[in-house]
Parts: C-alpha cells; sequence; structure tokens
C-alpha cells in the first residue's frame, strides 16, 4: 500500500523523502522524484510526516525514534490501521511535543492506492484535516469522522462490515452449491438486488475462481477484527456477528495468513466437509 500512495504523492509535486524498513522496497520511488533516505533521517526538516506500517506497535516505536526531529508544528498522519487506543496514545504523546496528528487510515485496497480512489478516514482537529486535505487528496477522498482515534473508529466500522460481508457471501455460495444450484449462476441472479456490493462483485468471483492470491490478507482482517472487538469492549458493546467473524479468521489464520480474505470460504469449508464450491484449483499464487 505504501509504495503507490507514496508514488502518487511525489507525481503530484511534493517534494517526498521516503524510508522503509527494508530499503529495497522504498528504491522504486527514485523513479518518480523521491528522495530515499535512513531512518531517522527521513523525517529531518518534514512538515508533513506520514507513516503506513503494520500495526499500532510499530508505528509507535517508528514515531517515537524520529520524536526528537520532529519541529512543533509538525503534521504526522498515520495512515495504518490500528486499535482506536494506539492512535490515541500516539496523539498524547505528540501533543506534548507540540507535534499535531492525525489518524487517517484507509480503505480500497492496492488497487485504490494506485488509482488514488483510497477512502480516508481523518481523525483529528478541523485545522489540522484542512492543511492536509490536498496531501490526502492526492490519495483519495478524505473524510475527517471526528477527533483523534475517530479515524481509526471509522476503519474498524469499514472491516466489520467487509469481513462480515466475505464470511456471508461465502456461506450463500456454499449454501448454492450445497443446494443443488450453480454458484456462478445465484451471484449473477442475485447482483442488482438489494445483496449486490462490491464484496459480491470481487471476493465472490475470487471464492468461484477459488483465487486466493492475496490482496488484503486474512492476517491483517484478523487483526483488524480483534481490534473491532477490543473497540467494541472500550465503548461497553457487545457484537455477537463480529465475534463470530473474528473466529472464523482465526480459524485459518495460522494455515493461510497470507492468503486473500476470500480464504473466509476454506475456514468456512473447514466447517463442513465434504461440502466445496466449484472444482477449480486453489491459487495462492
Amino acid at each position: 500500500m505504501g509504495l503507490p500512495m507514496a508514488s502518487r504523492i511525489s507525481q503530484a509535486g511534493y517534494p517526498l523523502t521516503a524510508w522503509n524498513r527494508t530499503r529495497a522496497k522504498a528504491e522504486p520511488l527514485l523513479d518518480v522524484g523521491a528522495r530515499v533516505a535512513e531512518m531517522p533521517d527521513a523525517a529531518r526538516s518534514a512538515d508533513i510526516v506520514i507513516t503506513m506500517l503494520e500495526d499500532g506497535p510499530v508505528v509507535l516505536q517508528v514515531i517515537t525514534s524520529i520524536l526528537p526531529l520532529l519541529r512543533p508544528g509538525t503534521l504526522v498522519i498515520d495512515m495504518s490501521s490500528t486499535r482506536q487506543s494506539e492512535a490515541l496514545q500516539i496523539h498524547n504523546l505528540l501533543k506534548k511535543h507540540h507535534v499535531s496528528f492525525l489518524d487517517a487510515p484507509v480503505s480500497g485496497g492496492v488497487l485504490g492506492a494506485e488509482e488514488g480512489t483510497l477512502a480516508i478516514m481523518a481523525g483529528g482537529s478541523q485545522a489540522d484535516f484542512e492543511r492536509a486535505e490536498p496531501v490526502l487528496k492526492v490519495m483519495g477522498r478524505p473524510t475527517r469522522v471526528g477527533p483523534a482515534g475517530c479515524g481509526q473508529l471509522a476503519k474498524l466500522c469499514n472491516q466489520l462490515i467487509v469481513g462480515g460481508t466475505i464470511s456471508i457471501v461465502a456461506e450463500a455460495l456454499l449454501l448454492a452449491q450445497a443446494g443443488g444450484a450453480d454458484p456462478a449462476a445465484v451471484r449473477a441472479a442475485i447482483r442488482g438486488g438489494f445483496a449486490e456490493s462490491r464484496v459480491l462483485d470481487v471476493h465472490g468471483q475470487r471464492m468461484l475462481d477459488r483465487n486466493f492470491i492475496p490482496g488484503g490478507q486474512v492476517k491483517s482482517q484478523a487483526k483488524d477484527m480483534d481490534n473491532v472487538l477490543a473497540a467494541a469492549s472500550d465503548a461497553s458493546l457487545q457484537l455477537p456477528v463480529a465475534a463470530l467473524v473474528t473466529d472464523l479468521y482465526h480459524r485459518i489464520q495460522d494455515t493461510f495468513s497470507h492468503a486473500d480474505q476470500a480464504a473466509a470460504l476454506l475456514a468456512l469449508e473447514e466447517l463442513n466437509p465434504g461440502k466445496r464450491v466449484g472444482d477449480k484449483k486453489d491459487r495462492f499464487k
């Protein structure tokens, strides 16, 4: 995700200095006019610092390491997917040093990052959002959803809907197959009705093709679902469907960690021995 996002920023004319824990992954940015630096020099003298990393603890580690270089008034935008509590922890840390913060996770996958059509959910002050908005618009459609931490909350709402819908699509296709219908024809028949969705379109086809080559990965969806339940606990909520979906992804997390999220179908098939959608071979690469 980070590479196409950074590419669009540089191609839009913003002076960009990039860093990645594996330097070779950042070097393609040299071709679009960016500078590749070592940590922590990448953040030195920056007006805006954007992080796109694996999870909250890694984000906190990186931001802590560059904190001495951040000038008062610098704006840090974390576009990773973390827990709401982790975003608030980072916000409070930066606030002590007079550094501004937005948590602005994204949805739309690698394709959305390449095309600049990401849904960007931002939490922070209105003034900081307006300052960041021109840069964020290069990558997609930014919306401020509330104060710091609320960007991550919005992303968790997104992932709850995505994870739950993927699971339901898997159940629908398996039910169609087991009941004697053509699951591909059933998917075609219900498109255009109330069941139509981007998930039915993209992940439904992936399931029919048994194409589990990773886009969004099982491990990422499992992490997001864990974070959904953590946010629900913090808000004193019980979310029974979210708990079921979380369990489904955990069933295959060890075996198919890097497979596409559509591999929820595999977890469902494990629960129903002898039942399978289609007769194609599973593809993981």
